[in-house]
């Protein structure tokens, strides 16, 4: 069977506080979060920007979450009034997770990994592994 896999890599800068956390993650502060996503498929699609089917899904609803907050994404945004979930590295990979899949085909497997720091990431995926 014929496999894809796309793989693209961005940052987005945003301030977070983990709310009820006993120590220094509880109060305001920032990070430069690096996102890797990976998206499988046994099929090609069309997409937003082209309408025959060649792509496994356009980068750029992969890369959705690198715009500036004004414009729909993540960067440089308040993480705590942008999303809808506590604000660990856990949830906010979870939360790119289903807002990517959400702008793509169903049938494309994706694999979430957010770097908070340079060593300390987490990846997500809603598939056993």
């Amino acid at each position: 069977m014929p496999t894809w896999i796309l793989h693209t890599e961005f940052k987005f800068d945003a301030a977070h506080f983990i709310e009820g956390y006993d120590g220094k993650c509880g109060r305001m502060h920032g990070h430069t979060y690096k996102v890797h996503i990976s998206a499988k498929s046994h099929t090609l699609n069309p997409s937003k920007y082209l309408k025959t089917p060649d792509m496994v899904c356009d980068f750029k609803e992969l890369k959705w979450a690198a715009a500036d907050g004004l414009k729909g994404g993540l960067d440089h945004t308040v993480l705590n009034e942008s999303i809808p979930v506590p604000t660990t590295a856990e949830r906010i990979a979870e939360y790119i997770h289903k807002e990517t899949k959400a702008r793509i085909p169903h049938e494309i497997d994706l694999k979430v990994t957010v770097w908070e720091t340079e060593t300390s990431w987490v990846e997500y995926t809603d598939k056993d592994v």
